[in-house]
């Protein structure tokens, strides 16, 4: 049986995903993607996994720079996720517009109000059919206020979680 692109795509929108804002910076530039396909690897020593669209225009930016931040968002940041997909046109350095920036460990940007950020240093990297896959190793972490996150499910956004200030 061989299952169609159009049915693993329409399959796919049935599994919820964190909304994750993924930053890089060094000697390529600064840049950043909106992406779904994070997930943990190990946690000795802490790494995840970061899939990113081989035809993307910040694909070979984020490998040069060797460094990555994944900044899960809050429910309310869909606007910053809407930037970083380039949705309005945005570009580069015109997505850090939306959001207060800073750095950790590894001078990728840090998103000051994400739920939490990763941040790390790209350790190997798979191309495997569209799709570049980076093993990211954690250099530090910065956890956000408590509250609700920001999902993709059905092909939309969503906020999940028990919101701490309605408690």
């Amino acid at each position: 049986m061989t299952v169609s692109r159009d049915e693993f795509r329409d399959a796919m929108a049935r599994l919820g995903a964190a909304v994750n804002v993924v930053t890089s910076a060094g000697s390529a530039g600064r840049g950043g993607f909106t992406a779904s396909a994070v997930c943990s690897v190990t946690d000795d020593p802490p790494t995840l996994l970061v899939c990113l669209n081989r035809s993307s225009s910040g694909n070979a930016l984020v490998k040069a720079n060797g460094v990555l931040c994944v900044n899960a968002l809050a429910a309310g940041q869909r606007d910053i996720s809407d930037a970083f997909a380039g949705i309005g046109g945005l570009k580069g350095e015109g997505r850090f517009a939306f959001g207060a920036w800073s750095t950790l460990a590894t001078g990728a940007p840090v998103l000051e109000a994400a739920a939490v950020s990763f941040d790390c240093h790209i350790v190997d990297v798979i191309e495997k059919g569209t799709h570049s896959v980076l093993f990211a190793e954690v250099a530090a972490i910065r956890q956000g206020l408590p509250g609700r996150a920001l999902i993709w499910y059905g092909r939309g956004y969503h906020p999940v979680g028990h919101d701490e200030a309605a408690a």
